[in-house]
């Protein structure tokens, strides 16, 4: 068994149960018993404290393999000497909370999942009281399992916890604090409509604990019964068919706002009363928008794929600095942190994809947190007689848009990457009127303003592949800065060019 394949970043990821062709099985309860038990060992000498002292949270979503995979992780925690608690049902956010919660404060905590992934797919996150675990922690955990761990105590116990209520109830009252509703301060949600799409996943929780106790009526909710086969739609904010869910909710509810979000809650996404999307840029420019009215100057840190129309609004009417930086959330994350560690005020770490840190809230990319804030300024909106549209009214999208994705045939497709980006940018100082964007962070992105748009060629995360980023605000000008990047593309035999002739 090679653990070192199961690293996905800072994440583990793997293939959990059989039945999709291909794909071989290579994380069961017995890798995570291993897995499980890595980090106790890492915890303990992180903390200076032997095993048996240490009290550890379990949580997973609804995936099908979460049952059997929390039995390994609870059976290596404890046969390593450690005190386990079983949380069931629980959100990545909330499992980050149980080290930090008043009554709780575990020592570390473990959370059963592979986000948006398919059903087949499942994986493990950690946390500390500092955060989530690092690429390199991953790296150090797995490098143990590889080389084999000497047995523990075996000495620990297993105990039923309930996280969630505990969570929610914080959040509730980060709601209750936020709107500040002298006339209804116990149920400040009063007479809203909210509607929320958990996509059978574990967000189920969000409009039961937290909102119909502050009075919102969240009957045209839809999936929130956990469902690892996710029958409905892939439970992702990113994703087309699920956004028109929760449209459709919001719709035909009559309701004020929806919110949505992907398998463990870490993401989220929203829909306004008009049916109008607030995910990705427009999301990123809610956040900004409201985060600006208590630090206005201050950085907003975005990942590198965000329109060129979000940054003037963040910059011109908003009076922030956007600092983009790249994909990945726990690099935006991470940035955020190192320029406020450096004096510059950065109260927002953000994502395309819907993950979403504020520094007010540990840095933590907790989709319900931030639908609580959205909820908060929806209602104080409300009360001035205003809607979440209006604040987003100077914000413009791009005419046209595509992503394009190259796979790299060739092994060593890390370093063939590195060297197709820095030939792009030598080829670009020579093309007329290309102007290289002063901020690359990640891949190579130019503007050409005779096409009206811009384009960032990056290497994937973890995959073989070169995704190519454009936007226009020219009718065709995303087919002619395709055309214009041809006879470089196609100077590179190992990128497969098949995808540039599908359109859209």
């Amino acid at each position: 068994m090679d653990y070192q394949k199961l690293q996905n970043g800072s994440d583990i990821r793997g293939i959990a149960l059989e039945g999709i062709q291909g794909e071989e099985v290579n994380l069961t309860p017995v890798q995570a018993k291993e897995i499980a038990r890595a980090f106790v060992c890492w915890l303990s000498e992180r903390t200076g404290r032997p095993a048996g002292e240490l009290r550890i949270a379990v949580g997973r979503d609804s995936r099908l393999s979460g049952p059997a995979l929390e039995e390994g992780v609870l059976a290596g925690l404890t046969c390593q000497g450690a005190s386990a608690a079983r949380c069931a049902m629980a959100s990545t956010p909330a499992m980050f909370m149980s080290t930090v919660l008043p009554g709780f404060s575990f020592d570390g905590s473990v959370m059963i999942t592979a986000s948006h992934l398919p059903w087949n797919r499942n994986g493990l996150k950690f946390f500390t009281a500092d955060g989530g675990l690092e690429k390199g922690d991953i790296a150090a955990l797995l490098a143990r399992c590889q080389e084999g761990i000497p047995a523990g105590e075996g000495t620990g116990t297993v105990a039923p916890c309930e996280l969630m209520p505990a969570y929610a109830a914080h959040l509730r009252e980060v709601i209750r604090q936020g709107i500040n509703d002298p006339e209804h301060p116990d149920k400040p949600l009063d007479g809203f409509q909210i509607a929320v799409d958990a996509g059978n996943g574990a967000g189920g929780f969000f409009p039961r604990l937290v909102l119909e106790p502050l009075g919102a009526d969240t009957s045209a909710s839809v999936y929130l019964e956990p469902d690892g086969h996710f029958p409905n739609h892939i439970p992702n904010p990113e994703n087309k068919e699920a956004m028109a869910s929760i449209r459709r909710a919001v719709l035909e509810g009559g309701c004020d706002l929806g919110i949505i979000f992907d398998t463990d809650v870490d993401r989220a996404g929203a829909v306004d009363s008009t049916g109008e999307e607030l995910s990705r840029n427009r999301l990123i420019g809610l956040m900004a928008a409201i985060v600006a009215e208590d630090a206005p100057g201050s950085v907003i840190v975005t990942d590198s794929v965000t329109s060129a129309e979000l940054k003037t609004f963040i910059e011109q009417e908003l009076g922030c600095i956007h600092h983009r930086f790249k994909r990945g959330y726990k690099n935006v994350i991470n940035e955020a942190i190192r320029l406020n560690e450096e004096g510059k005020v950065s109260l927002l770490a953000m994502e395309t994809s819907g993950h979403g840190a504020l520094k007010e809230n540990y840095f933590l990319d907790d989709g319900a947190y931030l639908s609580a804030k959205i909820i908060i300024k929806a209602a104080r909106l409300r009360r001035e007689g205003r809607t979440l549209g209006q604040l987003l009214e100077q914000l413009r999208e791009p005419l046209e848009a595509r992503e394009i994705r190259m796979k790299i045939a060739r092994p060593d497709f890390k370093a063939y990457g590195a060297q197709v980006l820095a030939d792009l940018e030598a080829y670009a100082a020579g093309q007329t009127g290309w102007v290289a964007a002063p901020d690359n962070h990640e891949g190579f992105r130019a503007s050409i303003p005779g096409c009206q748009g811009w384009f960032l060629l990056r290497m994937s995360l973890h995959d073989p592949l070169m995704p190519l980023n454009i936007e226009s605000n020219l009718a065709g000008g995303v087919e002619a800065i395709v055309e214009q990047l041809k006879p470089f593309l196609q100077a590179h035999e190992a990128l497969d060019l098949s995808v540039l002739e599908k359109k859209g």
